[in-house]
Parts: structure tokens; C-alpha cells; sequence
């Protein structure tokens, strides 16, 4: 039976007792991790956040009922031990924080009894996700997870210690909101008060921020909670923390600056890095001629090679026909990799096509020199020393191509060059390499929609001597954005924002709004653009993916208390759910019926 604490209070946390506590008498609390009874004698491991430590219930050192509840300890029960703090008698455990001490007890509570838990609470878990997820608090008890949310909790105070000390001011946004869709998909509320109308859940505090240096406050940030309604993936979830920040009277090097220093602290606060600043920066074209992606892992080399100009007269009409059409033709070489076997090949011919190739055309150089290719009767002897000579092959090397438009040659490369460095054990997650990608095209054009999208979003301000382009070529124009980029992941994305209202009113202009719908979309933004706008910029982080590559884990999930599955759904709460037609009615809703349910 579950007993009160009965007004003993805790002393110590199970880590925080050591050698120099030997001697003292202690009060400890925490969960039952296992229990062995040797007979007149139970070694009890006690858990709690900070670690473990050992208890032993001696027959005749505790009363006999304490003894006597001794025995009934199981997993997962909840206890109070009062006991002296000794030297370990049966060997130091060199595993354990506490390995050299043990607590003789003296006194035992059980607080709370505990079933069985579906699985057991442990390091390194085997369980499936799901079946953890769905008991998400006995998963949380978990020593590796309950370190991942207290390195959260640790890298977020860091964070507002460090802007604090910088002059920004820390404040609150609304999460209520009005839908501006622009980008992905709003989580939409319906209002009871305004029936038929709906506010949206905010996708990021970007309105609001520019409002707050519109309204004088010059240095802002939040630990903003943010959500989006799109496709999940390892690194994404529906809601999301975003490190939000903005700047008045700054240009990007400002902004990179504070940032460079605010990274370098949380390394070094964290895990005693001290990184090397400034960081490199590439500008976007750069990145995607080189790697095929605007956030590219730059922890090993595998280059893309762009060979358009050594093949555009070759006998293979796969290069040729794709460069006539406007593409282009490039290639990587995996060095020492020419004796590949033909399945791995195969295999990733496949995966490339998963990026839009249509296939994967290669070169394989033995070690002797010979030359097997997938194209070679299609090349003459020169075509294909120039070609070999282009990509640095030399012996032993597998070198793969991509012919296609510029878009799925550089998706299907990048990735590529990313597969190869998993499969070959290249990507050091002890290695932390940090990239400025810079200059990003300002619009991108979106076959579905058949106009020009904001790259970004439609507040971004385009480089000045691109501006001239903005009418005749507006695919040309360049943004003041800039994506920090860490080990091929965007830990974060910013940019200048546009504060000249003719500027915004053209931006919206070449993004196909007319003047009446920007103003329905963000007339109070434009509206604010009259009355005095200082030169503004910002940035934000995904908190989430930031903890997860510093604590080197593979899935958000494990940096979050209560995650969502691929679904969107929590299996703990089983939300999204019904709710009853009286709330329903209420809001003036009616869910319409599959047709043929």
C-alpha cells in the first residue's frame, strides 16, 4: 500500500552524493530501476533524473516491517530511503556515477506501487517505437532520453542567456492567428464568436516580429511554437520550436555575427567545442554546382563534376538529347569504389530515380585500369579518356552521371553523393562542420501554380543590384537570405526584409498578387510599412534539429517530451479525435459524409 511522505524531504538527487558524502545521512527518492534479494540481505538500484545509485536493506540494520516492505519491491515502484551514505563493500562499479558508494537504509516508504511496465525501462531500447510512444511517460523515464530533454533544457536557458546579454528583449507572440496561405498548409481553429470564420495556428511569428521592429523594439526574440500541416519526415514535425529572432538597423553581416557567437557558445557551454569562427559561406549557386544541394554536408568530398561541355558532341544520345534540351550533364567519382558489384550498382540506379532520374550511368576503373561502362560502346577511345580525364578517374574509381534538367540533376546527385558517404562510413558525427549558404535565388518557379513563388517568403528583401531584373527576369534576382547549415541539415534560415513599401508592393506584384489581395493578405503589415520602418532583418532556428544533431540522435522524436508519429498523430493521447456534435454545432460545423460510407 502506497504510504505519504509523511513530511521527510529529499536531500540529495541520486548523482549528486558522492565519496565526500560518506559518513552522512541522507534522504533519497526515486523510482525502483531493480531489486535482488539475496536472502537477509536486498540490493536495491534506486533512479531518478540524475542517474543511479545502490541501496542495501540489511535484515536487523532496518526494522523488520521495513524489511519486510523491502522485499516487496518491484520495477518501477516509487520509494523514500533514509540511510548512511558508506563505501561500496563489493567492488566499485566503474560504470556508475555513484559506483564507489552505496546507502545502508534505515528507513523505507513505499510511495507508490507500479504493474508491470510494457516494456522495460532501459538504455538503448529494442522496443518498437510505437508501442514507447504510445506509454510516451514510461519512455521518458529512459536515462538516454531523459538526458536528451534535459541537453533541450540546458541549450534553450544558454540561448536566452546569451541574447539577453546581447539586448534582445524576449516576448510573446499570438498563437491565434490569421491565415495568410503562403507556403505550406495552416492548422486551421474555427471560432464559436465569429461563426464561419477560422483563425490559423502560425507557421512562424514572421508578421509579428517585423510589427515589434516597426514598433521600436529593436532587438526581439521568443522560443516560439510553431506549426505546419505537411508531410512528416525524421527531422519535421507538425509542431515545432522555432529560436526566433529579429534585428532593426543591421545588414547580413550583423546578423551572421551575433549568430556565429550565439552557436559558439552553446558548443562550447555544451560540449566543450570551441568552434572556429568566422564560418565558411557559399553563395547558393555555389553550393548546387558543387553538391547538388543548397545544404550541403561538406564532411567529405565527392564533388558533383559538371562534364555538359566534354560530352555535348558525344555518340551517347542520352547526354546529348538531355543537353539540347537545356540541361545538363554531371557526374561524381566515389573514389576506390570501381569494384562496386553490379547489385549495388543496380541499387542505386534505383535510388536515384527516386530524385526524378531516369537512370544512373556509370564508369568503373579496375584497379588495373581496365574500364567497364554502361555507355562505353556508344563512346569513342578519346571520348571517353576526356571523360575519365574531366572526373579525375583513375584507378579503382566508380564514376556515376546524371543527365536531365539542371533541377533533377542536382536532387538526384546530391543525394547520391550522401548515400554513398552512409553506405561508406564517411558522415563523423564527432565532425561538426558549419556553412553560411548565402545570396539564394529571391523566386522560384512553380510549375503547379504557373507563376513565381517566394523562395522564402514574400518579405525578403532582393539584392539591390538585382533589383533592375525584377520586371524583365525575375528569376534572375537575387535574395538577402542566408541558411546556416550544419553537417547537410538547415539548422536555421533568415534574411533582410524588405522595409521600402514600393519594394513590398513590387514584390507582391512579380509573386502575382494584386493590390486588393495583398492588402487582404497582409494589410496590416502594409498598412504598418507607412509609418516609419527601420532597415530590419532576422533569423530562426529549428530547436529541435538543433538538439538532435548535438545530441548525435537520428529522429526529432527523441529530442521532444511528446512527439507526433509520420501521421501527425500522438499515439499517447490518441489526438486528432471526434469531438461530440454539441461542440460541433457550436461552432457551426457539419463534418461531411464519405458518399459511399
Amino acid at each position: 500500500m502506497a504510504e505519504s511522505m509523511q513530511g521527510l524531504k529529499r536531500s540529495h538527487r541520486c548523482t549528486e552524493l558522492s565519496g565526500k558524502n560518506i559518513g552522512e545521512t541522507v534522504t533519497v527518492m526515486g523510482w525502483v530501476q531493480k531489486s535482488r534479494n539475496k536472502g537477509g540481505i536486498i540490493f536495491v538500484d534506486l533512479r531518478d533524473r540524475s542517474g543511479l545509485l545502490q541501496i542495501i536493506f540489511e535484515d536487523g540494520q532496518i526494522s523488520e516491517e521495513g524489511f519486510k516492505k523491502a522485499e516487496k519491491l518491484r520495477s518501477e515502484f516509487v520509494i523514500a530511503v533514509v540511510g548512511k551514505v558508506e563505501a561500496r563493500q563489493g567492488g566499485i562499479n566503474k560504470n556508475l556515477a555513484t559506483g564507489d558508494i552505496e546507502i545502508r537504509a534505515e528507513q523505507l516508504r513505499i510511495l507508490s506501487e507500479s504493474e508491470t511496465p510494457p516494456f522495460p525501462i532501459e538504455e538503448n531500447s529494442k522496443t518498437k517505437e510505437d508501442l514507447r510512444l504510445k506509454y510516451r511517460y514510461l519512455d521518458l523515464r529512459r536515462p538516454d532520453l531523459q538526458r536528451n530533454i534535459m541537453l533541450r533544457s540546458k541549450i534553450a536557458m544558454i540561448i536566452r542567456a546569451f541574447l539577453a546579454e546581447e539586448g534582445f528583449l524576449e516576448i510573446e507572440t499570438p498563437t491565434l492567428t490569421k491565415s495568410t496561405p503562403e507556403g505550406a498548409r495552416d492548422y486551421l481553429v474555427p471560432s464559436r464568436v465569429h461563426p464561419g470564420n477560422f483563425y490559423a495556428l502560425p507557421q512562424s511569428p514572421q508578421l509579428f516580429k517585423q510589427l515589434l521592429m516597426v514598433a521600436g523594439y529593436d532587438r526581439y526574440f521568443q522560443l516560439a511554437k510553431c506549426y505546419r500541416d505537411e508531410d512528416l519526415r525524421a527531422d519535421r514535425q507538425p509542431e515545432f520550436t522555432q529560436v526566433d529572432m529579429e534585428l532593426s538597423f543591421v545588414d547580413v553581416d550583423d546578423v551572421i555575427d551575433v549568430n556565429e557567437r550565439l552557436l559558439a557558445k552553446v558548443f562550447k557551454e555544451v560540449l566543450d567545442i570551441d568552434l572556429e569562427l568566422p564560418f565558411k559561406r557559399m553563395t547558393w549557386q555555389e553550393a548546387m554546382d558543387r553538391y547538388g544541394s543548397d545544404k550541403p554536408d561538406t564532411r567529405f568530398g565527392m564533388e558533383l563534376c559538371n562534364v555538359t561541355d566534354v560530352v555535348k558532341n558525344c555518340g551517347f544520345a542520352v547526354f546529348t538529347d538531355a543537353i539540347a534540351a537545356g540541361g545538363s550533364v554531371r557526374g561524381i567519382n566515389a573514389k576506390g569504389q570501381g569494384s562496386m558489384p553490379r547489385k549495388k550498382i543496380d541499387a542505386l540506379v534505383k535510388f536515384v530515380k527516386d530524385y526524378g532520374a531516369k537512370g544512373l550511368a556509370y564508369i568503373a576503373i579496375g584497379e588495373d585500369g581496365t574500364v567497364k561502362s554502361s555507355f562505353g560502346k556508344f563512346m569513342t577511345e578519346e571520348e571517353m579518356a576526356a571523360l575519365i580525364g574531366a572526373m579525375d578517374g583513375e584507378n579503382g574509381d566508380l564514376l556515376l552521371f546524371v543527365s536531365d534538367k539542371n533541377k533533377v540533376v542536382y536532387d538526384s546527385l546530391g543525394a547520391l553523393r550522401i548515400e554513398i558517404a552512409r553506405q561508406l562510413g564517411l558522415l563523423d558525427k564527432n565532425q561538426y562542420n558549419f556553412l553560411w549558404v548565402t545570396e539564394f535565388p529571391l523566386l522560384e518557379w512553380s510549375e503547379e501554380e504557373n507563376r513565381f513563388t517566394a523562395m522564402h517568403h514574400p518579405f525578403t528583401m532582393p539584392m539591390e543590384e538585382d533589383l533592375q531584373y525584377i520586371d524583365t527576369d525575375p528569376g534572375r534576382v537575387r535574395a538577402k537570405a542566408y541558411d546556416i547549415v550544419l553537417n547537410g541539415t538547415e539548422l536555421g534560415g533568415g534574411s533582410v526584409r524588405i522595409h521600402q513599401n514600393h519594394v513590398q508592393e513590387k514584390m507582391f506584384e512579380v509573386l502575382g498578387f494584386t493590390k486588393d489581395e495583398a492588402y487582404e493578405r497582409f494589410g496590416f503589415l502594409l498598412n504598418a510599412f507607412k509609418y516609419g520602418v527601420p532597415p530590419h532583418a532576422g533569423l530562426a532556428y529549428g530547436l529541435d534539429r538543433m538538439v538532435m544533431l548535438i545530441a548525435k540522435q537520428e529522429s526529432i522524436r527523441d529530442v521532444i517530451a511528446f512527439p507526433k508519429v509520420k501521421d501527425a498523430s500522438c499515439l499517447m493521447t490518441d489526438a486528432p479525435n471526434i469531438v461530440d456534435d454539441k461542440q460541433l454545432t457550436e461552432l457551426g460545423i457539419e463534418i461531411a459524409k464519405d458518399s459511399e460510407a
